[in-house]
Order: structure tokens, then C-alpha cells, then sequence
């Protein structure tokens, strides 16, 4: 039997070359900073970084800015419900990528066109603890691939290989190591 090799996706706040660096190749960098307008200078030195080290840029929440900066995509987080990136002109390979915590955002998702999902929170224990066994329930309920999301570590990263997710996502699993 061969071994199932999972996307990554990396949420970030703040370029710093050497947590990307440390990256593989098939992980997916996503930019989100909810806090803070985004500093397009500050945004258009990473994307040449992660284009220079051929790694995959989405933007969060901005899918205009996204294709004006000529970013790979963009994600939508759950609290989006727009729908007014469908009358945009999109190049061939733009991904588009949404999250959701529920049936009917799912629904929502799929009404904006996304091509995959982030399901969450598969183990960490928040306000949208799902489990193993929702999780593979909730993501029975739709074409769209999905994408675990949500307490995600080394330890349990064997445990997604009993859903049909495709990949896993996260901040802290993907940080550099501090210490010995």
C-alpha cells in the first residue's frame, strides 16, 4: 500500500523568510492578517519569495487585492458570504479556496465557487470542535475536496488518514522548532 502525502496549507500574519524557508514543496502558503490592513509592499516581497522558493501564495479575505498583486488565490474564511468575486475575471490556474465550520456554510461555499474546503476544527476543542467522526460525517456531504483544519500536530496527523481529506492546515505545526 502506498503512503497518502497530504497537501499543507501554512496560515501566516507576518512574512518571515525563515519559517518559509523550512517549508516543503508541497506546502501552500496562505496570507491572513485580520488585525492589520494589508502593506502591499510588505505583501508583493513575499510573493516574489514564495514564487523564488516555488511555493503556492493565496491572500485571505481579499480576493480583489489577490488578483491585482497577482497571488496564486485566495481563501475565504467562514464569515464571508460574498458572492462578488463571481464577476470577476480570474486567470486559468487561480485557486480558490473557503472554509466552514457547518452544513449549511458548506453550502455557501459551494455557492462561491470554491474548489476546496477547510473543514474545521477537526481537534482542537473550540466552539467548532467537530471530532473524527462529524468530520467524516460533515465532509460525506459534499463533492468539494476537503482540507482538515483545527489542532492539527504531529501526533495526530496519522488520525486524518481515516477521513478523505486531501491535505491539513494550520499555524503551529508548521512553525519552527524552538530549542533543542
Amino acid at each position: 500500500m502506498h503512503k497518502k502525502i497530504f497537501k499543507k496549507y501554512y496560515f501566516i500574519e507576518k512574512f518571515e523568510k525563515s519559517n518559509i524557508d523550512i517549508q516543503s514543496k508541497n506546502t501552500t502558503i496562505i496570507y491572513r492578517n485580520y488585525k492589520n490592513k494589508y502593506n502591499t509592499k510588505e505583501l508583493v516581497d513575499l510573493k516574489n519569495y514564495c514564487r523564488k522558493k516555488n511555493l503556492k501564495l493565496l491572500l485571505s479575505n481579499n480576493i480583489k487585492l489577490s488578483i491585482k498583486l497577482d497571488f496564486d488565490g485566495a481563501y475565504i474564511p467562514s464569515f464571508n458570504k460574498d458572492y462578488d468575486h463571481l464577476s470577476y475575471s480570474l486567470k486559468k490556474n487561480f485557486i480558490l479556496l473557503g472554509s466552514a465550520h457547518s452544513l449549511k456554510e458548506f453550502r455557501i461555499k459551494e455557492r462561491q465557487n470554491v474548489s476546496k474546503i477547510f473543514l474545521s476544527s477537526i481537534f482542537k476543542k473550540n466552539n467548532n470542535y467537530l471530532g473524527i467522526n462529524k468530520f467524516k460525517i460533515l465532509s460525506s456531504y459534499t463533492g468539494k475536496k476537503i482540507i482538515a483544519l483545527g489542532g492539527i500536530s504531529r501526533e495526530n496527523l496519522k488520525l486524518i488518514k481515516l477521513t478523505k481529506a486531501i491535505g491539513f492546515a494550520g499555524i503551529s505545526y508548521f512553525n519552527k522548532k524552538k530549542g533543542p
